[in-house]
């Protein structure tokens, strides 16, 4: 029996996480248990398949944040499903809610979710569709969702005022505080005989006011159709509800008015099936970015995504300095865009200093940022803190911070520390930003923080004059690295809505060029203005 290659072993690792993250995404597909068929069974479709009816035909739908919620008390996908999807041809924001997890109710997590989509929709300049079915608010945890919950309304009015236009359609219960997503939204469909949208139900009503009524007469859809004009559209069933919509978009006059991408490109020179052999089982291990990107990018087999006589995938830009970190200019799926690519787990001032000026340089030509992190954070140590990392770091975060053409982030490996910051983490406000199953991010490895308390712990004993319990400690540390492990992985980032999706790296391509594509929607326009660089 011949032993394994390193590329048949990380393969075989990355194959083996993809497997466990399609089981955790079929926890959200399957969240409502026994009440699925429940609800089938009333001739009801359910969130995921109103989605399949309303996109155009064999169009993706890019489901976002599928695991929101993972590791809480809620279900996996926090009884809500959001994505962008194309409708009659025009990119849209879709916001579902399950009616089969707690009749649809929002958690605290469902705040996360939908907050983070409204957040894409309007940088992204996306109408949206909500797909209503909804008991409101879950009162038990309502103290941690009412004060908060307000922002959702005031979202939907937000789009409507910059001209992104909402469209709620209604498939059932939509009541109390549910009730003003139809309510405040440019355009409302209900289902005859089956939506029910109203502040308060008949048994509130009765203990509130005394007045008995029942619920057609409250909120049914023919009586907001045809009495309080609250309904712009019938529809006698769901089906026809979902037409319905599609007929609304299809009426916007909608256009994109971004750049356009060149309308051919080749498909990737090197096999993306060769990302499963990409990443290391162990993350300490270096790898060469330049094997996913060239994995990731257009080609140039038919012709030149980067102009010139001499033309290649990837146009690498100072790729004798600061080598521990590659960046330059590509194109995906026709799309210009510029690349900031980990090739060495540090970054050291060379680094900090290359991708300051790289990122104004993308800035200048309005090109869009794609991050690929694969960092252990700034380097460390009196020769490194002597020759000025703090203010080259500075200069990088500065040129993240401030940058205002569209980034997008994959996380393929370790991000750890500050180069999270600069690799535009999360707290930097990606349009977009998903990971690979093989990720890890904190404010450090669990080995390395276990052993700073260790140190701290012992200093301290020595402090006081006190002999240090090694053996003591040593459960102690042990339990600090568990918990680090397991805060550090994919699944528990992605459930706190720290990402996008987790994705399997085969998708990257694709993934990213419906974010460029959904980009296009609103020009580009880079930054100029940094503000001070600490020299």
């Amino acid at each position: 029996m011949t032993a394994e290659t390193v590329e048949e072993t990380r393969r075989r690792s990355m194959l083996a996480k993809i497997e466990d993250l399609h089981a955790e995404q079929q926890k959200a597909v399957e969240a409502g248990g026994k009440y699925i068929a429940r609800h089938k069974a009333r001739g009801k479709l359910t969130a995921r398949e109103r989605i399949e009816l309303l996109v155009d035909e064999g169009s993706a739908f890019l489901e976002l944040m599928p695991l929101a919620g993972w590791g809480s008390d809620f279900a996996v996908g926090a009884s809500v499903v959001t994505g962008i999807g194309v409708v009659e041809g025009v990119e849209v924001m879709i916001v579902a809610n399950d009616p089969t997890v707690k009749g649809g109710a929002l958690n605290p997590w469902s705040l996360r979710k939908t907050f983070r989509a409204a957040e894409i929709a309007e940088k992204n300049n996306l109408p949206t569709i909500n797909l209503t079915e909804s008991a409101g608010a879950d009162l038990p945890t309502q103290k941690e969702i009412f004060i908060p919950g307000g922002r959702g309304f005031r979202d939907l009015t937000r789009s409507s005022a910059r001209k992104l236009p909402t469209v709620s359609v209604v498939f059932g219960n939509s009541t109390a505080g549910g009730a003003y997503v139809p309510g405040m939204s440019d355009y409302v469909i209900m289902v005859k005989d089956r939506a029910k949208v109203f502040l308060a139900g008949p048994p509130l009503v009765k203990m509130a006011t005394g007045e008995e009524s029942d619920d057609e007469t409250l909120g049914g859809a023919e009586m907001h159709s045809r009495v309080s004009g609250s309904s712009d559209f019938l529809a006698l069933d769901e089906h026809d509800a979902l037409r319905q919509a599609r007929r609304v978009i299809a009426r916007l006059n909608w256009r994109k008015r971004g750049a356009v991408p060149a309308p051919t490109y080749a498909e990737p020179d090197l096999d993306p099936e060769g990302l499963l052999e990409v990443i290391p089982t162990d993350l300490k291990e270096p790898f060469d970015p330049r094997e996913a990107i060239l994995r990731i990018v257009d080609g140039v087999s038919t012709g030149s995504t980067t102009g010139g006589s001499n033309p290649v995938a990837f146009d690498e830009f100072k790729p004798l300095y600061g080598s521990a970190l590659c960046v330059g200019w590509a194109r995906l799926h026709g799309h210009e865009i510029g690349i900031v690519a980990n090739a060495r787990g540090v970054l050291m001032s060379e680094e900090a200093q290359k991708a300051a000026q790289f990122i104004q340089l993308a800035n200048q030509k309005d090109t869009p940022l794609l991050f690929l992190h694969n960092t252990t954070g700034y380097m460390v140590g009196a020769e490194y803190e002597q020759g000025g990392i703090i203010k080259h770091g500075a200069q990088m975060l500065n040129a993240v911070s401030n940058s205002s053409v569209p980034h997008l982030t994959v996380i393929m490996g370790a991000s750890y520390g500050a180069g999270n910051y600069g690799m535009n983490g999360r707290a930097y406000d990606p349009r977009f930003l998903f990971t690979w199953p093989s990720a890890k991010s904190a404010v450090m490895g669990p080995q390395q923080l276990a052993g700073v308390l260790e140190i701290v712990a012992r200093e301290s004993a020595e402090k006081k004059g006190e002999v240090f319990d090694a053996d003591g400690f040593a459960g102690m540390k042990q339990m600090v690295e568990e918990m680090v492990e397991e805060q550090s992985l994919p699944y528990f980032l992605s459930g706190m809505v720290y990402d996008d999706g987790v994705i399997d790296p085969r998708d990257t391509r694709t993934v990213l060029g419906i974010c460029l594509s959904v980009i296009d929607n609103q020009p580009i326009e880079g930054a100029m203005n940094f503000g001070v660089f600490r020299l």
